[in-house]
């Protein structure tokens, strides 16, 4: 064994097994996972990390982020909706989904409308220009989707949203 290896070895001290005797997989800077190799919760949030890290690459250009993303596209499948309504589908806190709207709303892409049937709410609508930039913002989105599906494959990316579709 070259010098380095057997270094790195004793540098990290024994590997530990996990509960089945087994070797658990590692990163390359030699951290054992443990338990965690099995589970889905970690793989999920280390994908996760890896999908928002590639969005916000691909749509930095236009500095969106998935939520806004996320928001916008809504809003511009349901003009008229509320707050309310766009916090609740989307699983965003109504004070976060505010703040977020005021951002919009400050680069003229979203416009909030008092409500015709409850004054005490707005309803939610793309401006032009919001329009024209959810087009673009649509084009990149479809552009990182092909990323995702380089990495894991097209018939992978198939299989984890029909999985997936149940928590939508």
């Amino acid at each position: 064994m070259p010098p380095t290896a057997a270094r790195a070895d004793t540098r990290h001290g024994p590997r530990k097994r996990a509960g089945n005797g087994a070797v658990p997989r590692s990163d390359a800077d030699g951290v054992g996972l443990d338990a965690l190799v099995g589970h889905a919760g970690y793989a999920v949030r280390r994908f996760q990390i890896w999908i928002f890290q590639d969005f916000i690459k691909t749509l930095g250009e236009v500095d969106i982020r998935p939520t806004q993303y996320s928001v916008l596209t809504v809003i511009g499948a349901n003009p008229g909706l509320s707050q309310m309504a766009v916090a609740k589908r989307l699983g965003i806190e109504r004070a976060r989904l505010v703040h977020l709207l005021d951002s919009l709303e400050q680069r003229k892409l979203v416009k909030r409308i008092k409500s015709k049937e409850d004054r005490r709410s707005h309803a939610l609508h793309l401006t032009a220009q919001g329009e024209t930039a959810l087009e673009k913002f649509k084009r990149l989105a479809a552009e990182h989707e092909r990323h995702v599906e380089a990495k894991i494959g097209k018939e992978n990316r198939a299989q984890l949203l029909r999985i997936l579709s149940g928590f939508t």
